[in-house]
């Protein structure tokens, strides 16, 4: 089950990672980075989110179930 769950956070932090990229790399993000010289929140909290999902998922794989 613990397996299971850290796939889970896997796929969805890799999800969120390339949604984040595609996102900035968009022309609508480019424009928006150029006029604002800043990213948007939202894309940041992709970037964030799917790195905490990847690293609780990697973690629970690799930390779990070893005594």
């Amino acid at each position: 089950m613990r397996n299971l769950i850290a796939v889970i956070f896997l796929v969805l932090g890799t999800g969120m990672l390339v949604w984040g990229y595609r996102e900035s790399d968009s022309i609508k993000g480019r424009i928006h980075q150029v006029v604002s010289s800043s990213t948007k929140n939202r894309i940041t909290w992709m970037y964030v989110g799917g790195a905490v999902l990847l690293t609780a998922g990697a973690c629970q794989i690799f930390f779990t179930g070893k005594k």
